[in-house]
C-alpha cells in the first residue's frame, strides 16, 4: 500500500484515497512546473454518507460528486446534481412568479355619450346607470367569454355582464379572451350585435387582437372592461 506526501495510507497509486493529494510517481503525476498544490489533509474517514449523492465518505472529497466534507454547510448545495447545482454553487434561483390577470368591468359615461351621439334605433331608449359598481373577474383557463347570462340557462360567460345594472347593448356572447402560448391574451369578437372596441378602435369580426394590461375594452352601450395584471 502506498503512502501519500501527507502520510496517509492509500490503496490507489495516482491520488490519495484520504485527502486527494497526487501520489509521487503515480500514473496521474504531472511535471513539477504544473504540479497541483497539496490539499489540506482531512480527518480520517468517518463513514457518513455524502449529503449530495449519499455515497459513503472516503476522504475530504466525495469520490462520486466531489462534495467537500470540510466546507461550511451554508456553502454547499444539498439538493442533488442537476443544472446549476453542485459544491459551492449555492441555491438555484427561484422560477419567476406567475402573474394573475383580471378584468375590471364598470361604466364609462364618455363612451355612452359617444354611442348616443352616433344615433341608432335604440338610442332614445338607452339610459346611463346612476350607480354601477366595478366588478372584478379573474382571467383563468384557455378562454374567457364576455357576455350576459341567458335566462334559459346554459353555458354562462366567465365575465357575466347581466347586472344589475344591465347593459342592453351587450350580447349573450359578445367577445372572447383567448390565452396565448406565451401567457398573453388575444381578444376576438365572434359577431356581436353592437361590436367591440379596444382603446377606441373597433374590432373586425373573428380577427384576434392582442390585449395587454391597461387596455380598455368597450362593449354594449356603456360598459368598459379594463385589463389588469397583478402579482399573486
Amino acid at each position: 500500500m502506498a503512502t501519500c506526501p501527507s502520510g496517509h495510507p492509500s490503496g490507489a497509486d495516482d491520488y490519495c484515497d484520504v485527502c486527494g493529494t497526487q501520489m509521487p510517481g503515480g500514473s496521474g503525476a504531472a511535471s513539477p512546473a504544473v504540479q497541483s498544490p497539496t490539499r489540506v489533509a482531512a480527518a480520517p474517514a468517518g463513514g457518513e454518507p455524502c449529503p449530495v449523492c449519499q455515497a459513503p465518505r472516503a476522504g475530504q472529497f466525495c469520490e462520486v460528486c466531489g462534495h467537500d466534507f470540510n466546507a461550511p454547510a451554508d456553502a454547499q448545495d444539498h439538493r442533488g446534481p442537476g443544472p446549476g447545482t453542485g459544491p459551492g454553487l449555492g441555491p438555484l434561483p427561484r422560477p419567476p412568479t406567475p402573474t394573475r390577470w383580471e378584468a375590471i368591468a364598470g361604466a364609462d359615461r364618455a363612451y355612452f355619450n359617444e354611442i348616443i351621439a352616433e344615433g341608432g334605433p335604440d338610442a332614445a331608449a338607452m339610459a346611463f346607470p346612476p350607480y354601477c359598481p366595478e366588478r372584478s373577474f379573474a382571467m383563468a383557463g384557455r378562454h374567457v367569454r364576455i357576455g350576459r347570462q341567458r335566462s334559459s340557462g346554459g353555458n354562462d360567460p366567465e365575465i357575466d355582464l347581466s347586472g344589475p345594472p344591465q347593459d342592453p347593448g351587450v350580447s349573450h356572447l359578445h367577445a372572447v379572451l383567448l390565452l396565448r402560448d406565451d401567457g398573453g391574451w388575444d381578444l376576438v369578437d365572434p359577431g356581436s350585435a353592437n361590436g367591440t372596441r379596444v382603446n377606441g378602435k373597433a374590432l373586425k369580426v373573428n380577427v384576434p387582437v392582442p390585449v395587454k394590461p391597461g387596455d380598455r375594452i368597450h362593449v354594449g352601450a356603456w360598459t368598459v372592461i379594463t385589463i389588469r395584471e397583478n402579482m399573486p
